[in-house]
């Protein structure tokens, strides 16, 4: 047991030797050499953001003097390599400020012109006159009556279609009957203009002007249906959605959908009658319900541009017409350019307003009414920059018949593109001539050769000109040519009917 004890004593005694030879060399405890370690590294961690802020008051020292040297060579240097704002090659494009100084001086130009001329000519507005320009005789409406007798048109060629769909009538006896109907709408109001001397020029234009809407509505009725009977004729199960019965997508869900012959009804017939378009559908596209709002604003609009269309012609066109048949009558060039000249800015002026009042107000007030859906009557031809895109833009309904019914049935038969406009242009300059010499009871075919005239003009602008120089010559063209037509059919019916009692 002595042994025992001792030897024990002994082994504790050299454990805690060796716990002690397992201390730091130093002689500091591992906690006091912990905290030395951590005082270290917040030595090291101090002297990191100390030179951090050295670097940053020397960069911002840096952009300090880069400023104070910039500073110094832009007020040495004040140009650089740079366009003229009116220069092409600038890129500038924001000139709203001159087209509002344009705006500006237009309206104080014509302000003057129209002082100009109260003091020169008083108030020569009278709502009398205007009336006198229907009428001759109130007893006697020759006008309303020839408007009223277009009805029989109407039936006959109703008549002929329900025949055709029948089988009454064969292919070639409908289309006889057909061009004799449409001849005769042509030849019949023409006849009583000329020879009912009761009838005004007013009243005369009115009167083919409507007879001319209808023969050309009329055409395109009978050439759809046309159609419809051919697809109709054919069995093929791919042609059994066709013409004759288009597709839903084209109509608004309330609307029921018409086949042929389905569609030759009354009301059918005179609802395209009435409605703004010249090109005929068994289905037209339509708006959901009529806006009261719209239709009244429209209805405002078009009373309030025939009363300024009336009255700039009395005070303004008719003083300047009077004043320039005696330079006429001497031709002379110079008096006659500058009266030419007077006169394009109010013919011009009145022609933009009857595009409004007519194009926009008016068809838009009867597609409101019927509400018809196809409200596209023009397009941006204020941005023409060829004659050719003019025509296509600015009357929107005649440019779609003339290409449905006209343009493209040239192509099928295997006329070139040049003979088919051609052919356009001429059909147009008919109608514009039948349009002005039936009711002015001669014939001097200006609006003829100026319509036959766009065709040279057409090929000249778009080979020579582009961009806004060929926006320019179609504006010229538009305002020069027109007064030059006015001033040379007003001259003629001035001759003919007051030259010998002037005389």
């Amino acid at each position: 047991m002595g042994d025992s004890d001792a030897t024990l004593r002994r082994r504790a005694t050299f454990a805690a030797g060796l716990g002690g030879s397992m201390q730091p060399m130093n002689g500091k405890s591992a906690a006091a050499s912990q905290s030395s370690v951590t005082a270290d590294f917040g030595r090291d961690n101090g002297l990191g953001k100390r030179d951090r802020m050295v670097e940053t008051a020397r960069a911002k020292s840096k952009s300090e003097k880069h400023k104070r040297r910039n500073d110094i060579s832009e007020r040495m240097s004040c140009h650089k390599t740079q366009e003229s704002l009116l220069s092409s090659s600038s890129g500038f494009s924001n000139y709203r400020g001159i087209l509002n100084w344009c705006v500006v001086m237009l309206v104080l130009s014509n302000a003057r012109l129209f002082l100009e001329n109260l003091l020169r000519y008083g108030i020569l507005v009278d709502p009398i006159q205007v009336i006198s320009l229907f009428l001759k005789d109130p007893y006697s409406w020759p006008a309303a009556c020839l408007v009223i007798a277009s009805n029989l048109f109407i039936l006959v060629a109703l008549y002929t279609e329900r025949q055709l769909s029948k089988g009454s009538f064969t292919e070639r006896v409908g289309f006889q009957v057909h061009c004799i109907n449409m001849v005769n709408m042509l030849t019949f109001p023409a006849a009583v203009v000329l020879l009912v001397p009761s009838v005004t020029p007013v009243g005369g234009v009115f009167v083919v002007g409507t007879h001319t809407i209808l023969f050309l509505k009329l055409y395109s009725y009978k050439d759809v249906n046309k159609w419809c009977r051919e697809l109709s004729s054919v069995k093929a199960k791919k042609l059994a959605r066709s013409l004759s019965c288009p597709s839903a997508q084209h109509l608004n869900g309330g609307d029921r959908k018409v086949c042929y012959p389905g569609n030759l009804t009354i009301r059918d017939m005179y609802y395209f009658v009435f409605a703004p378009t010249l090109c005929y559908e068994l289905n037209f596209p339509r708006s959901p319900n009529i806006r009261m709002s719209f239709l009244l604003r429209r209805l405002f609009e078009m009373l309030f541009f025939m009363q300024m269309l009336v009255g700039l012609t009395q005070q303004w066109m008719i003083p300047i017409i009077e004043s320039s048949m005696k330079p006429l009558e001497d031709m002379d060039l110079t008096r006659m350019t500058e009266r030419l000249l007077r006169l394009a800015v109010p013919n011009h002026l009145l022609w933009l307003m009857f595009f409004y009042g007519f194009f926009h107000s008016s068809m838009n007030f009867s597609a409101e009414l019927l509400r018809f859906g196809d409200r596209q009557f023009y397009n941006d031809w204020w941005n023409s920059e060829t004659v050719t895109y003019f025509w296509q833009n600015w009357n929107i309904p005649v440019h779609k018949w003339c290409l449905r019914h006209f343009y493209k049935p040239l192509l099928r038969r295997g006329f070139s593109k040049m003979v088919s406009q051609s052919a356009v242009f001429f059909l147009s300059a008919f109608f514009h001539e039948y349009l002005v010499s039936i009711p002015l009871r001669m014939f001097r075919l200006w609006a003829f050769t100026g319509m036959m005239a766009q065709i040279p003009l057409a090929w000249c602008v778009g080979r020579y000109l582009r961009g806004n120089y060929g926006n320019a010559a179609v504006w010229m063209s538009i305002i020069i040519g027109q007064p030059f037509a006015v001033l040379m059919y007003v001259h003629d019916f001035y001759v003919l009917h007051y030259g010998q009692e002037a005389d």
